[in-house]
């Protein structure tokens, strides 16, 4: 993968070239984004670049192991010329010798202990179909239902064994570790070789959630933050990549929050008529009653959690676009006239403060929902709970 096929992040794709031309890479970077934004696909595509690069390219070392020097390195190859050189295109299959890969995996079956690369060619795979994909999507590729994934302690010893060896043919050799969430205590395991690390060898974490990194690991890491992604990126690329049409792009790119990932997901499911679920939804809980709640429940657990998902991100967006129609007015918001007409329903059943309520219950909910929440369940208790805080306000919409 190339800089020029991640999405947005310019200024960080600019400050990694940096990195390498005046020779000033840690032996340790933790890249931090959120879901959708593009740590993965931008760490790959800084790892693929540095062991494509020459063998014989200079490299200064400073006293505390991290590649340094005051004046740019000589023969510098800039990312956009990666793709000329040799190793690229073993780099990009990932079949490269000093690209190595860690990952959460599970046991094939009781009694095993697995490591990452039992399951290479899914990863492989994954990599090529779902490059902004999760963790969720990552377990759904390697069929592990509900089983929760892990990075070992015996994936832990095969890291240490095989970054003691020497690189094979490039300057660096690479460990991209995505995930390092699933790190449990094992991971002490790895801090004396992520602090002292063997000449030229260079680790790169791929997290989405800082506090959920064991302290020893994140402490001995340089972090590189990469921003979400802005809605015009989003709209291009769905544009660019993903064949949508203007108009659809602009409105899934609202509503995806910078996560592209979701974005994906939302334009797969573009066809669903949100609204008038929404509106059915919400008759229920303030008109019709108990009964037509338990029915709305059981139609939305028959969808599937990603439609879940995408139901309860275009409620938030509607919302928010009530919110915003408050402050601005119509005029100030840029929205077809169904959606506006929505909202402007939405701000005669809820204040302010209770839709800000009711957008942090459907937040809770869409997270219970990534974490195999009961579908019906969770709705029914959160048609209970949106009707206790907007239970004054009984009129809504009509068909």
């Amino acid at each position: 993968m190339l800089f020029s096929e991640v999405i947005g992040q310019t200024a960080t794709k600019q400050h990694l070239a940096e990195m390498v031309e005046h020779n000033r890479i840690s032996h340790a970077l933790l890249f931090l984004a959120k879901e959708g934004a593009g740590g993965l696909p931008l760490a790959l595509a800084f790892a693929q670049y540095l062991v494509s690069l020459p063998a014989d390219a200079p490299v200064v070392e400073d006293l505390f192991g991290g590649m340094t020097a005051l004046e740019p390195s000589r023969g510098f190859i800039p990312p956009e010329k990666i793709a000329e050189q040799p190793a690229y295109l073993r780099a990009q299959q990932l079949i490269h010798p000093d690209l190595h890969f860690s990952y959460p995996v599970i046991p094939r079956k009781p009694g095993d202990k697995p490591v990452s690369t039992d399951y290479i060619a899914d990863w492989r795979e994954f990599i090529q179909l779902y490059p902004y994909g999760n963790a969720y999507d990552w377990l759904q590729c390697i069929n592990a239902e509900n089983k929760q994934g892990n990075i070992t302690a015996e994936e832990c010893n095969r890291i240490i064994h095989e970054l003691s060896l020497k690189s094979f043919e490039s300057k660096y050799k690479v460990l991209l570790l995505w995930m390092p969430e699933y790190l449990g205590k094992e991971g002490n395991k790895l801090l004396k070789l992520i602090e002292e690390p063997p000449p030229n060898t260079i680790f790169i974490l791929v997290a989405e959630s800082e506090e959920a990194i064991l302290p020893t690991i994140l402490s001995r890491c340089q972090l590189v933050r990469i921003p979400t992604l802005t809605d015009i990126e989003i709209e291009e690329a769905l544009i660019q990549r993903a064949g949508a049409d203007a108009g659809k792009a602009k409105q899934i790119a609202a509503i995806a929050e910078g996560n592209y990932r979701e974005a994906l997901q939302a334009l797969q499911h573009a066809d669903e008529d949100w609204q008038s679920l929404l509106r059915e939804w919400l008759n229920a809980i303030l008109k019709t009653g108990p009964a037509a709640q338990v029915k709305f429940s059981e139609d939305i657990s028959a969808l599937g959690r990603e439609k879940q998902k995408q139901f309860l991100r275009y409620f938030n967006h509607l919302l928010e676009l009530s919110i915003r129609i408050r402050i601005l007015g119509e005029n100030g918001v840029n929205h077809g006239e169904a959606e506006k007409d929505f909202a402007n329903r939405l701000n005669k059943i809820a204040s302010v403060s209770q839709q800000e309520t009711i957008i942090e219950e459907l937040d809770k909910a869409a997270y219970y929902i990534e974490r195999n929440a009961n579908g019906k369940m969770l709705f029914q208790a959160l048609s209970i709970k949106l009707y206790h805080i907007i239970q004054n306000k009984t009129v809504f919409l009509t068909t």
